[in-house]
This record gives C-alpha cells, sequence and structure tokens, in this order.
C-alpha cells in the first residue's frame, strides 16, 4: 500500500458519515482558500520578482504531496489547491477590511461545515491526532469526487476494506427491520 492509500485510510476512519464527507466538499475548499489568502498578504520583493507566502506554501505542500503516490491524484490536488491560490492571492493586495472579512470570513464558515459534519460522525477530526489531516482532506475530498464519478475503484475499495463501508443513513422516520 502506497502512502497516499495509508494517508487516506487513516483520514477515513474520521469520515464514513456521508453527511459528514458531503460538509467536506465545502469547508475544505473555504478554508484553503482562507489560509491562501491570508498568506497572500506576505511578500517579498526582490529586483525583478515578488514572491508571496500563498504560492510559497502551495509549492512546499505539493512537493509534500508527491512524495506520497497516486500521482493522478496528487497532481489533481496540487491543480486544485493551484486555483484555489489563484483566487485568492489578489486579496492579498486588497483594504485590510476586505482582506480581513473574505478571509476569516471563509476561514471560519468553512470550520462551521467541518464541525457540523463532524458532529454527525460523532468523531473529532482527523487533525486532531495527526496534524497531516490538514494537508490530507483536500485530497481526501477529490478521491470522494472521483469516487462518486467512477474514478479510482482500487482505491476506493482498499480505503473501504480498511476503514470500513460509507454508512448509509436511512431517512427520519424510517428504520430497518
Amino acid at each position: 500500500m502506497d502512502n497516499a492509500t495509508r494517508q487516506l485510510v487513516h483520514y477515513a476512519h474520521y469520515h464514513r458519515d456521508p453527511r459528514n464527507i458531503a460538509t467536506h466538499y465545502i469547508g475544505i475548499p473555504l478554508i484553503a482558500f482562507a489560509i491562501a489568502a491570508l498568506l497572500a498578504r506576505i511578500q517579498w520583493e526582490t529586483a525583478d520578482l515578488v514572491i508571496s507566502a500563498d504560492w510559497v506554501v502551495w509549492t512546499l505542500v505539493t512537493a509534500w504531496y508527491l512524495t506520497l503516490g497516486q500521482r493522478a491524484l496528487t497532481l489533481s490536488t496540487a491543480g486544485v489547491l493551484a486555483g484555489l491560490v489563484a483566487l485568492a492571492h489578489p486579496l492579498g493586495t486588497a483594504p485590510l477590511n476586505t482582506w480581513l472579512g473574505w478571509s476569516l470570513g471563509c476561514f471560519v464558515v468553512g470550520w462551521v461545515f467541518q464541525f457540523v459534519g463532524h458532529y454527525w460522525e460523532g468523531r473529532k477530526p482527523a487533525f486532531v491526532d495527526d496534524l497531516r489531516g490538514l494537508l490530507i482532506g483536500p485530497m481526501f475530498v477529490l478521491a470522494e469526487i472521483g469516487f462518486s464519478l467512477g474514478v479510482g475503484r482500487a482505491l476506493r475499495t482498499a480505503i473501504d476494506d480498511a476503514a470500513g463501508p460509507v454508512r448509509r443513513h436511512e431517512p427520519a422516520g424510517k428504520h430497518r427491520a
């Protein structure tokens, strides 16, 4: 089992409730966008180049992803995160109130989604036990989207075999006999 699969299995143990997974589709991109926007404000200028902390962090995170295996998934994750950084980057030069309002607003709303999902799950977030969960979250969301599109069947099987399948929930008022 490659390192990416091991990381995703560990993360999946905290995410077997479909409602929790669904909240992550909104919460994780909002948090990633917010972090990028907050970091975009930190910039260093050289004679010919402006370097910003958002892209430095993206580069470091991408380098780490590439050590994990699952090349298509890690590259897809890096690409999606690059898109979020590109969208958030202009906020780095926005007026202070605009920058803080959008950055902190997205950050708080993203975490509200996360904590509601984990309330439904009945489990704490994965990062509480392993800080790498903060980096695996975006990859997990993309893997789950892929699974729903019929992509990554071998990875899904490996995750389900090790962490158990995603639980199904009956609508209110219906109970299994």
